[in-house]
This record gives C-alpha cells, sequence and structure tokens, in this order.
C-alpha cells in the first residue's frame, strides 16, 4: 500500500535515540534535537556526523553521488547537487528539487471505511434549513475594499463591553474585509470566483444572519453576486449599499438597527446532539518544520480517519503542498475521474508558474527551511500526511461548495489564510491547523484548533497551541492515540469549547480570498 500513513511508523522507537529514520528505504535520518559535529549516531552503526545538525533537520545516512534521488517517508524528496558523505547535513546546500515520474495508480489504494461501532454526536445549533453550525455568530461582508471601514466599525460598536449582554447564545458580530471588489473584468473568472467565496460566508451555517455592504459602483455589484450565488435578501440577510444611503456614518447606522432587529432571532438558538456527519473539517498547516510529517500532521490524519468513518467530512487543500505527492492522492480516488482532477489542477499550477517565470519549488518559506524542510516534495509529503487513509471522495475548485462527505481536496494557493477562506467558503464548520514554527492563526466564523509538531515550540506558545504532538517525538505516545485526542478535542471545540485562537480573539482579519486575474 503505496500511501504515505503506511510508511510512517505509529511509534516512533526509542526517544533516547538521536535521530530517526522513517522508513527503511529512507537515504536520511531526522535529527530529534541538535547535533554537534562529530557526534556518533549508535542506532546508524555508530555513524560519525561531519557538520552541526539543527534539530528536525536530515542526516545523510550513506553516501550519496551527486543527481542521484533523495528519498524520505520512502518517497522521492528531491537530487542531490553535489556528492554527500554519509553523516552530512543534507539541505538546500546541496539538495534541491527535479523531475521524475509518479505512478499515479488510480485507486489501486482503495480503503473500505467500516462503519462506527456506535454513533457519536456533538452539541451544535440546527439551523431552520437544515444547515448544522459550531458557532452562532452574525457577519458583516464587504462586497468591496471601499466598504470595508464602514464594515469594521460596524462590528467595533458590537464589541464594545455590554452590546451584547442581553444575547448569551450570540458568539459575536464578524466583519469580513478584503482588499479586492473592482478594477477587474466584470465578468471574469477572478469576480466569479470572488463572488462564489463571498457567497459562501453569506451563506455559511456559522453565521444566523449576514449584513452585506456595497459602496454601489463597484464591479462587484451586489445584486450581481445575490443572483449568482442564490442569495435572497430578507430578514437574515440584509442588503446596504452606501451610496444609496448617504454615505459612511448613514451606513453604519443602517447597519447597527439591522443588527439590533437580528439579535434577538439569533439569540433564540439552542446546542442540540447533532450527528458527527455533521462535521465539516478544514485541515491546513502553517510555519511547518521537520516534525511536521512525523507527529502532528499524521495524528492529524488518524483523527480524519475518525471523522470520515463517522460520517464527517474533511477537505485537504494547498494545491502546491500535495506537489510531488499528489501520486499518494490518486492512488485513493474513489475513481479515475476524480483522481485525473488532482494531476490536472498539478499541470495547471506547473503552468501558471512557468508563466509567472517563478519556481513551485519557492514554496516552503523562509521559516520552513530554517525548520527543516528543504524542497516542497519534502514539504507536500508531510503536508498530505494531515489526510489520512481513507479513499479521496471529491476534488474541487476554489470555494466550490462541498457536496459530498468523506476526505476530499480543494483547489487553493499555499497561503495558509487563503486557503483557510476557502475552506469555510466551501462549507468547513470547524479549522485544524497544524504548526511547527508557531502559526498563530484563527478563521472566524470556524473556530481553529491548533495542534504544535514540537514540545519546545508548545511550551514557548501555550497561549496559541491548543494541543501538543511533540509527545509523540519525546515518546510514550502513538500517532493514534494522538489522533484520539485531537478527535476528541475536535467535538468539544464543534460543542461550544473555546479554542486558544478565540480566547484571545483571533479571527476577524483573516479572510483572505483568492483573486485571480488582472487588476485594470
Amino acid at each position: 500500500m503505496d500511501t504515505l500513513s503506511a510508511t510512517l511508523p505509529d511509534t516512533l522507537g526509542n526517544p533516547s535515540s538521536r535521530a530517526l529514520r522513517l522508513h527503511d528505504a529512507d537515504d536520511v535520518a531526522i535529527a530529534r534535537d541538535a547535533l554537534a559535529a562529530g557526534t556518533a549516531l549508535a542506532e546508524f552503526g555508530a555513524l560519525a556526523v561531519l557538520n552541526d545538525i539543527p534539530a528536525a533537520h536530515k542526516i545523510a545516512l550513506r553516501d550519496i553521488a551527486t543527481g542521484e534521488s533523495i528519498r524520505r517517508y520512502g518517497q522521492i524528496i528531491g537530487f542531490a547537487t553535489r556528492d554527500i558523505a554519509a553523516g552530512e547535513h543534507v539541505h538546500t546546500h546541496n539538495l534541491s528539487i527535479g523531475s521524475f515520474e509518479r505512478d499515479y495508480a488510480y485507486g489501486s489504494d482503495l480503503k473500505r471505511v467500516d462503519p462506527p461501532s456506535a454513533p457519536l454526536t456533538f452539541m451544535g445549533f440546527r439551523r431552520a434549513d437544515g444547515r448544522v453550525a459550531t458557532r452562532n455568530y452574525i457577519g458583516v461582508v464587504s462586497t468591496v475594499n471601499c466598504s470595508a471601514t464602514v464594515t469594521k466599525r460596524v462590528a467595533q460598536h458590537f464589541a464594545m463591553p455590554g452590546a451584547l449582554d442581553d444575547y448569551p447564545n450570540v458568539d459575536g458580530i464578524v466583519p469580513i474585509t478584503h482588499s479586492f471588489g473592482c478594477c477587474i473584468d466584470h465578468n471574469g473568472e477572478g469576480i466569479q470566483q470572488l463572488r462564489r467565496t463571498l457567497g459562501g460566508y453569506v451563506k455559511h451555517a456559522n453565521f444566523a444572519g449576514v449584513l452585506v455592504i456595497g459602496l454601489g459602483c463597484e464591479a462587484n455589484q451586489m445584486g450581481a453576486m445575490f443572483v449568482a450565488q442564490n442569495v435572497e435578501s430578507g430578514p437574515a440577510v440584509v442588503p446596504l449599499v452606501m451610496q444609496e444611503l448617504g454615505g459612511t456614518q448613514a451606513t453604519i447606522d443602517a447597519a447597527i438597527a439591522a443588527i439590533d432587529k437580528m439579535l434577538p432571532d439569533a439569540n433564540r438558538a439552542v446546542r442540540e446532539p447533532l450527528p458527527v456527519s455533521h462535521l465539516n473539517i478544514a485541515l491546513q498547516c502553517g510555519g511547518s518544520d521537520g516534525y511536521s510529517g512525523i507527529t502532528a500532521n499524521p495524528a492529524l490524519g488518524a483523527a480524519v480517519d475518525l471523522l470520515v468513518q463517522h460520517g464527517g467530512t474533511a477537505i485537504l487543500s494547498e494545491t502546491p503542498e500535495i506537489y510531488g505527492a499528489e501520486h499518494l492522492l490518486t492512488r485513493r480516488a474513489v475513481s479515475r475521474e476524480v483522481g485525473e482532477k488532482i494531476v490536472e489542477r498539478i499541470h495547471w499550477w506547473e503552468g501558471y508558474a512557468e508563466r509567472e517565470k517563478g519556481s513551485i519549488d519557492n514554496n516552503p518559506t523562509p521559516g520552513n527551511k530554517a525548520g527543516g524542510l528543504t524542497t516542497i516534495l519534502e514539504k507536500s509529503l508531510g503536508a498530505v500526511a494531515k489526510s489520512g487513509s481513507t479513499p479521496l471522495m471529491g476534488v474541487y475548485r476554489y470555494a466550490e461548495p462541498v457536496d459530498t462527505h468523506g476526505l476530499v481536496f480543494m483547489d487553493a494557493p499555499g497561503y495558509d489564510p487563503m486557503g483557510a477562506t476557502g475552506q469555510i467558503a466551501s462549507g468547513a464548520n470547524l479549522v485544524v491547523f497544524t504548526t511547527g514554527r508557531g502559526s498563530c492563526f484563527g478563521a472566524k466564523p470556524a473556530p481553529s484548533i491548533k495542534l504544535a509538531t514540537n514540545t519546545k515550540m508548545y511550551d514557548r506558545m501555550r497561549d496559541d497551541m491548543d494541543i501538543n504532538c511533540g509527545d509523540i517525538m519525546d515518546g510514550g505516545v502513538t500517532v493514534q492515540e494522538k489522533g484520539e485526542e485531537i478527535f476528541q478535542a475536535i467535538l468539544r471545540v464543534a460543542s461550544g469549547e473555546k479554542s486558544r485562537s478565540e480566547a484571545l480573539g483571533v479571527g476577524d482579519d483573516e479572510f483572505v480570498p483568492w483573486m485571480i486575474g488582472a487588476q485594470m
């Protein structure tokens, strides 16, 4: 079975060992902690470390000739750019991306998903139309950057002490603002995608009601957006146009009055036991490091397997971050058609990078590289581990409504807030975000759970991190055990327990739609 989850050990061996080999075919080991030059690695036949090796970085386990492929997780992560001696640090100075053939083997690794022994529930909100929410917000959505200030000031009014005291069942007022909406092709792909994204938020189950605020003369006309996204105005969706109402202050006053009318109805919402099949989880990783694909990502994958077993949905995303690992997904595709959609998106991104005179291998950030990740191939293999092992049921364009259960994929760039924005627009009602460097992330209206890949960062950033997955590397906790812990945390947060980012109030400024097309 050629899936990444099948190559990763459930336990990571003796925690006193200095380095970890993840697969018998690997050419490198991963340093558990920083290693000084001259350190002898007894677990590899007293191999001597030739250079100082930072924690989570790679050590060559054999002599590697220029041009040879180098494997981690049993998969190719790049090619040697010069001769590398056993014991040498392997990183950007001697390893780079290269071309090689993938065997897509569509559907060859399909895994049967057995039903759970007992169904589980969480405490959610059921909307009148049957949609299910994990939070009970009111949203204020800008059609264009020109109405962003009005949108923010409306939300600020209700953030004042005591403003919502009479409405304990309302979680807050969320501003959804952005920097786009005008000077683009009125009928082009860019405005269609922006409308799809905004429409997904306007219709999101976690909003009990929504105000949509426009300037009036923008390319993203509110009426056209409502028609394109099948949005109907009414008591729970109120459109306001600044130029028609008389400007900034008049619109702020009208918006506050409209929300005052919404609040009593929104406050009537109460949580009730609902099947886990109503949960739709956005899978994200950011500020990754060399531990991400060993601890937090495979543990999240184990939680995803449990979620899917109970009928829930998980959305994997960020196409550049599956590049080089897409063959592990095509092998799990429920049909050849689904698998080919993944490959088509990969080819689109290759062409896009070429047109922009860039490299898809630029995706690992300086922070990723400092954390031990060298190429996009290596980063992608770790990122795909978030998806677990169940069948890939569908592939969606950015912000398209997800209309199937199980594991699915949504096309998006590798920028975390942009990917999460699309996933939430697609229907995700909760986000689980793994990080090795320490991303401080939230994404209202969906609560965000953050998983730390290593104990040192978790201890340093406890205010931001919900769960420490570093104890997998430290020893004593298996990937499966940590996956169960994550799954239980998902159920608690979905039922109303505040995540760390929610407690800090993070999430009002993380709406970042993927804007494509020329700006005129």
